[in-house]
């Protein structure tokens, strides 16, 4: 078997109790089966829910709690718990644990984003397993990820993982759900993920988890959009994540055999960047970045929406709506100078540095009626 990046991610209800607890068999599951995979020679990084779930009870509540600030205290207590559990468990295997912590935030600014990859391949390729886990002890409730489901679909993407591994306490994707109909029909494998498919999905987690069937639905579909194959299912022994990368897991699989991988800047215009404006052009420049693969020039710019600099992302409107995202090389003030002028114009003035407004390599296409990944 060739040596794979794989991202797991293992929900609340794969770690804890009825009560909330964690639950040391089912982790000394986990530990064991990421064990088995290192030792194949695969790269694992763990994104571990279980915190709020492990810190609850420590805290008097008789369930999960509902409110942020209870969620928020759950978290801090429970972090520290997890990620004391997952070292003892792997200290006799020889396994050295590191915890990071995510929010929002540290996707949207750049810098951060570049901190995190580089951070992640560091550990890996110095044998370390990274184990991540939303920071819910300081994020904001419109700052967060919704779900580890969706954090684990953005980390695989971010590190160009081969595969995407979500266990839960279903063996895959149905046709209906398979609690309440008994003559439910599993998909064993599904190129996509479809709306209808979301659509039809219960979002409910359970007591102790916030993500459902329709969560990791939307992650599936994430990280194959970025180049990642997906499996949904349940795992149980020390080989069941091999069983899974052999094609012999019990649940689903998601993603056509060759996915195109997107590159990590153009990950970050995309799904993360904050938007600083929006400039409008004419069909020949919509022409020119839809069909040709072109940048946006300013010729072909005939208006400029917001204030922003150099450097800051931007959305682009042509005649069919909108098209996508760009990183521009100029201030919103310079391309209203610039807006409407051919190449020549702009080089006779002797201040401008380049022609383009937008370079191909910072443009990401998101306009529905094509595709582009590169």
């Amino acid at each position: 078997m060739d040596k794979k990046r794989i991202v797991v991610k293992i929900g609340s209800s794969s770690l804890t109790n009825s009560k909330g607890e964690i639950d040391e068999e089912k982790l000394g599951d986990h530990v064991k089966a990421i064990v088995s995979a290192r030792k194949a020679g695969h790269e694992l990084i763990l994104v571990s829910s279980g915190a709020v779930a492990a810190g609850f009870t420590k805290l008097g509540y008789p369930s999960r709690p509902v409110t942020l600030k209870g969620k928020q205290a759950s978290a801090a207590v429970g972090q520290s718990l997890l990620i004391q559990t997952y070292a003892r468990e792997l200290e006799p295997f020889g396994i050295t644990p590191a915890q990071i912590l995510l929010t929002r935030n540290d996707f949207s600014k750049k810098e951060r984003y570049r901190n995190a990859y580089s951070t992640i391949s560091e550990l890996l390729g110095r044998g370390i397993l990274p184990i991540i886990n939303e920071n819910d002890s300081v994020s904001v409730e419109e700052l967060t990820f919704g779900d580890n489901d969706m954090l684990s679909a953005l980390v695989s993407g971010m590190i160009h993982a081969d595969q995407l591994i979500i266990l839960t306490d279903i063996n895959g994707l149905y046709d209906r759900n398979p609690r309440d109909h008994r003559d439910a029909i599993r998909f064993d494998f599904l190129e996509d993920v479809t709306e209808k498919m979301i659509d039809g999905a219960d979002g409910a987690g359970s007591n102790v988890g916030t993500g459902g069937m329709k969560s990791k639905l939307l992650a599936a579909k994430m990280a194959i959009s970025l180049g990642v194959k997906a499996f949904i299912g349940l795992g149980r022994g020390e080989d069941k994540l091999l069983r899974i990368l052999t094609g012999e897991g019990d649940g689903t699989y998601i993603g056509k055999e060759f996915l195109s991988t997107v590159k990590n800047h153009k990950q970050w215009i995309s799904l993360h960047s904050p938007i600083a404006g929006k400039l409008f052009i004419d069909q020949g420049a919509e022409e020119a970045l839809l069909s040709h693969g072109s940048s946006l020039l300013p010729a072909g710019i005939y208006g400029v929406d917001g204030v922003f600099d150099k450097g800051n992302v931007v959305e682009v409107y042509g005649r069919s709506g909108f098209l996508g995202k760009g990183e521009v090389l100029y201030s919103s003030d310079e391309i209203r100078k610039l807006m409407g002028k051919g190449k020549e114009e702009i080089q006779s003035e002797k201040i401008y540095t380049t022609n383009e407004v937008i370079h191909r390599d910072q443009w990401v296409q998101l306009y529905e009626g094509r595709d582009e990944h590169e």
